[in-house]
């Protein structure tokens, strides 16, 4: 067994292993942070931040040599009571790096796996079923959505930078919402909660949810993801359709996604990257 997963919450991990598995990869281990089960899933393995250095053991004895990372993490809080003494060593360089943000951190988490002979995979890599190809996948664009499309990845890309959310809202130009920690589900309950008086005449174009990695992230970890539960929550929010740009953001179930977009009316464009951007 030579790959592992490390699952955090949500449904990201369970389609990765399912689009491994139907691709006729064999299963990866599955190692979860305590506290953040994936949904679904049954991980073969859990361990703790402060016994790092004893779960990159148990990874060695298991024939482990390379991971690949899924789900959502939120910082967790640290024991001090339970760090063994090689991860205790490493706990100022941790807190350095927790100070500065979610791109540096999970920087730092990959330089720790990486130095301890692990090769770090992106979800991509694993199961690229999940990547979907450029083009239009369910619905029409119009040129109003190709315009709020290009606002929308400028806007993403300017957050981004500055370490904050992986998408947001646009409609007619306007930003409605911007996702930040509470994520993208959060953003789109924002945006239907908005006062219609706040929000564009429809008619001129409904608007869309953009989402895009970071700028300066390492794509091998934390790629955006969309399932259909996004495409309801478009659809709630009165959006015409999702953009996302192509190769960096991960469809979790397409073909579910695109009966969610013709039932519901959106579009699903998996957008060039680099176009106005």
């Amino acid at each position: 067994m030579s790959i592992a997963l490390i699952a955090g919450a949500g449904a990201l991990p369970l389609a990765l292993v399912e689009a491994a598995r139907a691709a006729g990869a064999p299963r990866p281990f599955v190692a979860a942070l305590d506290g953040f089960a994936p949904e679904g899933l049954a991980p073969d393995l859990t361990f703790r931040i402060e016994r790092l250095y004893p779960f990159f053991a148990a990874l060695h004895e298991r024939g482990v040599t390379r991971i690949a990372f899924a789900g959502a993490v939120r910082r967790p809080r640290l024991d001090p009571a339970l760090f063994d003494p090689l991860t205790a060593g490493i706990v100022p360089r941790l807190m350095a790096t927790l100070a500065q943000g979610d791109d540096a951190t999970l920087r730092e988490v990959i330089a720790l796996f990486e130095e301890d002979g692990f090769a770090i995979l992106g979800a991509g890599e694993v199961a690229p079923a999940l990547l979907p190809p450029e083009g239009v996948l369910a619905g029409r664009i119009t040129p109003r959505d190709q315009q709020d499309a290009a606002r929308a990845a400028l806007i993403v890309s300017a957050l981004g930078r500055v370490d904050v959310g992986q998408g947001c809202v646009v409609q007619q130009g306007l930003c409605l919402g911007a996702e930040t920690l509470a994520g993208t589900d959060a953003m789109l309950a924002g945006v239907a909660a908005l006062p219609q008086d706040l929000r564009p005449d429809p008619a001129g174009g409904r608007g869309l949810l953009f989402k895009a990695p970071k700028p300066l992230q390492d794509r091998r970890i934390d790629l955006p993801a969309l399932g259909v539960q996004s495409v309801r929550n478009a659809a709630r929010a009165g959006l015409g359709g999702i953009a996302w740009e192509a190769g960096g953001t991960l469809c979790l179930d397409l073909p579910a996604m695109r009966a969610a977009a013709e039932e519901t009316g959106l579009f699903l464009w998996s957008r060039p990257p680099g176009t106005g951007a």
